[in-house]
């Protein structure tokens, strides 16, 4: 069935109605999502799965000057959650014994001149040193920008295509910040090369491996690998970004754009019920097998950062543990992507921002918080 421009904004009767009786069916996930709005976030949509069912609902707007809210079912870009999809289609490859996870990834990239002691396991694990180049922060805390990402350059660029070796090379040119192996940092290069590696192996695209591999036999009909198009194809919630121009504030519309910035490591778009089903299968055993499955949920390093995934205790008073990999686009949209470690718990929920003076980020922690212990401690 083909979407219209105009279908692509438009929530159902169905949706709208369906969460406006789940969201009086659970008042604590309601308020706790109402958080995210009264913190400056324009809009969310949630999907909850635990032992009393499922529970959707929204909270906000769908678009900046309408009441309506954003619909549950709608897609957004996930961000940075893609990366746990490209660690388990690299972990497919390992599981069928195509790549191996202690192998060189020069072995497989040599064109790079990559340093042969980083390995496939340093990729997904954040260690192998390489410079992330969307930019890092220096020595003395500074932020020094890579390939722009935020702000008013961001913005006048943000159709721009980039190709993956394009990104690669511009992060092998700037030093690396450890020896492979000897600390962890988070850089999207890291996911973007281990992108490159299942094109070489596979001598498939990654859209079409994803596809292959995850997307058809999930039936994630929601869940899009872009490439360089800026649309969102399906029902969608509008995202804003608030930047400076010449010492003056303006707010653009950023719904679409192109996301080839961030191959492999934050580019692809889905909903809560795909992301849902996803991350219960892959912790449920249906992707990989368990061994692999164990190491992606095994805290490592400083981040507590797994195999694609982080890995958190949520304090003594609790006793919960919970893997997660939440995500957020240059501009507009994040995602949250939660669960207990078997799967039998699921929070999954889009975000986007508004025009809000107030910074989101400064409140989006408490936010979190207090959701997280809502969904998962029974705190209400």
């Amino acid at each position: 069935m083909s979407v219209t421009p105009a279908d692509q904004d438009k929530p159902t009767t169905r949706t709208a109605a369906s969460d406006a009786v789940t969201g009086q069916e659970r008042p604590d996930l309601q308020e706790a999502i109402q958080a995210f709005v009264d913190s400056g976030f324009a809009g969310i949509q949630m999907r909850v799965h635990d032992e009393r069912g499922e529970w959707v609902g929204s909270a906000g707007v769908r678009k900046l000057g309408e009441t309506a809210k954003p619909a549950a079912n709608g897609q957004f870009w996930v961000g940075s959650t893609t990366k746990t999809f490209v660690a388990t289609l690299v972990l497919q490859l390992v599981a069928e014994g195509t790549v191996g996870l202690d192998t060189s990834v020069a072995d497989y990239l040599p064109e790079f001149g990559l340093d042969e002691r980083i390995t496939v396991r340093m990729l997904l694990q954040h260690t192998s040193g390489l410079y992330n180049y969307t930019g890092e922060l220096d020595t003395d805390g500074t932020f020094v920008p890579g390939i722009p990402a935020m702000g008013k350059e961001w913005v006048d660029n943000r159709f721009h295509t980039y190709q993956p070796e394009e990104l690669v090379r511009f992060a092998l040119s700037k030093p690396a910040r450890f020896e492979p192996g000897a600390d962890q940092s988070y850089s999207n290069t890291n996911y973007t090369l281990a992108v490159l590696l299942i094109e070489k192996v596979t001598s498939r695209s990654y859209a079409e491996e994803m596809w292959r591999r995850v997307l058809r036999p999930l039936g994630l009909r929601d869940t899009v690998v872009p490439g360089s198009s800026p649309e969102i194809p399906g029902p969608h919630a509008h995202g804003y970004y608030r930047y400076q121009d010449a010492g003056e504030w303006k707010v653009v519309d950023v719904s679409r754009q192109n996301l080839s910035l961030l191959v492999g490591a934050g580019d692809m778009i889905s909903s809560t019920r795909d992301l849902h089903t996803f991350f219960s299968a892959l912790l449920g055993g249906r992707l990989l097998p368990t061994p692999l499955v164990d190491e992606m949920r095994t805290p490592h390093g400083s981040l507590g950062y797994g195999l694609g995934m982080f890995v958190q205790d949520l304090g003594p008073e609790h006793d919960v543990t919970i893997v997660h990999h939440n995500g957020g686009a240059p501009g507009g949209y994040g995602a949250l992507m939660i669960s207990t470690p078997d799967g039998g718990t699921t929070l999954t929920a889009g975000l986007t921002t508004g025009d809000s003076t107030i910074d989101p980020a400064q409140e989006f922690p408490k936010a979190l918080d207090r959701l997280i212990k809502a969904v998962f401690c029974g705190e209400g």
